[in-house]
């Protein structure tokens, strides 16, 4: 089983990633680490020398060539839903699940937001990001999971599990 984690920055996404593949014995795939090292820069640096756009180009072409394997995790960028070939791509192969998380919580997650690679923020705010967003996490998404600020690791683990993989009696 592949399963594809969405959601805002701050969701969580690879925190939950890594623990859930930990727990499961399967392989953690972090996408913002695949652009990363197929461009050979930062998220922020790729917003900030060539714009929002190769960054969103970036992202849909690191997640394309992934090579994926069965049994494995896969963490997004928040900004994967705004590429239908790359969504298209994770829906063929993979289970979505959101990680819907209240708006304050992000924030209260983000005291670095400006300098993680974030694609609109400059023009719309984390806000309207959030708003704009929040739709197309949904209309995405095979299952949304709610996630609140003291929720732990392990409990939004528990929740994907028992969601996606009610037989594992997690």
């Amino acid at each position: 089983m592949i399963i594809t984690l969405i959601g805002m920055p701050g969701a969580g996404k690879s925190s939950a990633g890594i623990k859930l593949a930990s727990l499961l014995g399967y392989e953690f795939i972090d996408t913002d680490k695949l652009v990363i090292d197929d461009s050979g820069k930062g998220l922020q640096d790729i917003v900030n020398d060539l714009g929002d756009i190769a960054l969103l180009k970036a992202e849909e072409q690191s997640i394309i060539n992934m090579k994926l394997r069965d049994n494995c995790i896969i963490a997004t960028g928040g900004s994967v839903v705004y590429s239908e070939k790359a969504m298209k791509f994770l829906k063929e192969h993979s289970v979505i699940v959101y990680l819907d998380v209240p708006f304050g919580t992000i924030v209260y997650r983000l005291s670095n937001v400006a300098t993680r690679g974030v694609v609109g923020l400059k023009e719309k705010g984390l806000r309207g990001l959030y708003e704009e967003r929040t739709g197309l996490y949904i209309s995405f998404a095979d299952y949304t999971i709610k996630v609140f600020r003291n929720d732990k690791v392990i409990g939004v683990v528990k929740k994907i599990m028992s969601e996606v993989m009610p037989e594992s009696d997690s």
